[in-house]
């Protein structure tokens, strides 16, 4: 197979390097992408304050369960089209892009409308404090109506990614950062419009960015695989039904762990506002080596896709080897980072004492996870690139509704640990998935699965 600018075979050369090198822009661009929100955060943090703070950290969990239901289908597009690459079965890339386009539309427009319309009735069961509540509302409804660009941005992406391409995925998210970090500021600072201005910043950054790569993707059509004629975007038979196989388990599974987040930060809002803020920043900083280390999930899923459709089932397992050891050292660096400047790092967002003053609890508990995120950043990857959604769907399961909910209500009412309680159940809950997934990729029954389109 010739590889164009686009689209990258990883069957065979160098297998380090070329995780290193497909992993470093994804790193990058979901660090970038977590720059948006930490951009929001610090400049509300500093303007509006606490409440302001509580108000982005709310709203932004139920933008995010949002997002994870696109991920699902995007994640599962990765794998279909990584999937097609390695069987060289480069000719139905034209079905699989228009079929997922157009599922991710009707999902953005559903979003939408749950968004706008029930806004205020889901931020009062979570419990969102009265003094952020009004902020919150505003926040919500703005990344409602925006959510078409963030559901658009992550298809392209997640198709590119399958393609063995993380080059434009960084350009785009670049010229969102940017946007977003200069609207920000005028928003916010000059035009003093508050949380409702970091939203509406964020949302034209992921809107120019997403329109950004559309005109792209159509000049460079030939190669992307897609021609983008009308007729292209009504969904295929057999196309559906593979991305429905996949997606509706991916996205079960991202709404499970987004549920559960949203039960942990209720049972959080309920010990106050300095609470509920360090718990927001917190999961800001926790973020950023979230999203970096995300950038390996990405790349094992798209070499382990290519490889198992390929049958380079050696070369498959050393794919999740070395997600392994470049997650451990992300972790380690970001260990180090924590314990040597927790407050500093706190200090970026806000200068109340009170919040200030708890994120040491934080960071005590969140730690205690990074063993089992090291583990989900190969074995998750693993399991996404072979096209086992179910499996991954019920390993999120468990980690959601079985232990994070349970943990975080066990350590934190029934066991009276508080806000201790809370963030130790949020972290602990990662091992159910992380040892699970590591006994199925040990076990080897996978060897005998087969890939998406094989008959």
């Amino acid at each position: 197979m010739k590889n164009g600018t686009i689209l990258k075979d990883f069957t065979k050369g160098n297998l380090p390097k070329q995780i290193l090198l497909f992993s470093l822009p994804f790193m990058l661009s979901n660090a970038l992408q977590v720059l948006f929100s930490i951009v929001d955060m610090i400049v509300v943090g500093k303007v509006v304050g606490s409440s302001g703070l509580s108000s982005i950290s709310t709203a932004s969990h139920i933008v995010t369960f949002m997002t994870m239901l696109c991920l699902g289908f995007s994640t599962g597009g990765q794998v279909y089209v990584a999937q097609l690459i390695g069987a060289d079965k480069k000719e139905d890339l034209n079905r699989a892009i228009g079929t997922l386009f157009t599922f991710t539309a009707i999902l953005a427009l559903i979003m939408t409308a749950i968004g706008v319309a029930f806004a205020r009735p889901i931020l009062v069961l979570m419990q969102t404090p009265p003094e952020a509540y009004e902020d919150a509302v505003k926040y919500l409804l703005i990344s409602s109506i925006g959510v078409i660009f963030t559901f658009g941005y992550n298809c392209v992406s997640a198709i590119l990614r399958g393609m063995g391409n993380a080059i434009q995925p960084f350009v785009y998210i670049v010229i969102a950062a940017v946007i977003n970090v200069v609207l920000d500021l005028l928003f916010v600072i000059v035009f003093k419009w508050g949380v409702a201005g970091a939203a509406l910043a964020t949302i034209i950054g992921q809107g120019v960015s997403f329109i950004t790569s559309i005109v792209y993707l159509f000049i460079k059509r030939k190669e992307f695989g897609f021609d983008f004629k009308p007729r292209s975007f009504i969904p295929e038979k057999n196309a559906s039904k593979t991305l429905i196989k996949l997606g509706i388990p991916f996205s079960l599974r991202g709404g499970a762990v987004n549920v559960s987040m949203l039960f942990v930060t209720s049972l959080v809002n309920g010990l106050g506002l300095a609470a509920s803020a360090v718990f927001g920043v917190g999961l800001k900083v926790d973020d950023m080596v979230r999203k970096i280390s995300i950038g390996v999930n990405y790349s094992v899923s798209t070499f382990v896709g290519q490889n198992f459709a390929a049958e380079e089932l050696d070369r498959t397992k050393k794919s999740v080897y070395w997600g392994w050891i470049y997650s451990f050292l992300i972790y380690l660096i970001f260990c180090i980072v924590y314990f040597l400047n927790v407050e500093g790092l706190f200090k970026l967002f806000t200068n109340d004492q009170a919040v200030l003053d708890l994120a040491p609890i934080f960071v005590k508990a969140i730690v205690i996870s990074f063993p089992a995120m090291i583990i989900m950043r190969g074995t998750n990857g693993f399991v996404q690139g072979i096209g086992n959604s179910t499996l991954s769907m019920v390993f999120s399961l468990l980690d959601g509704f079985v232990l994070r909910v349970g943990l975080s209500y066990l350590l934190g009412v029934v066991l009276n640990m508080g806000l201790f309680g809370f963030f130790l159940g949020y972290g602990l809950a990662a091992y159910g998935t992380a040892i699970p997934g590591m006994i199925y990729f040990f076990v080897g029954k996978w060897k005998n699965k087969r890939y998406l389109d094989k008959v």
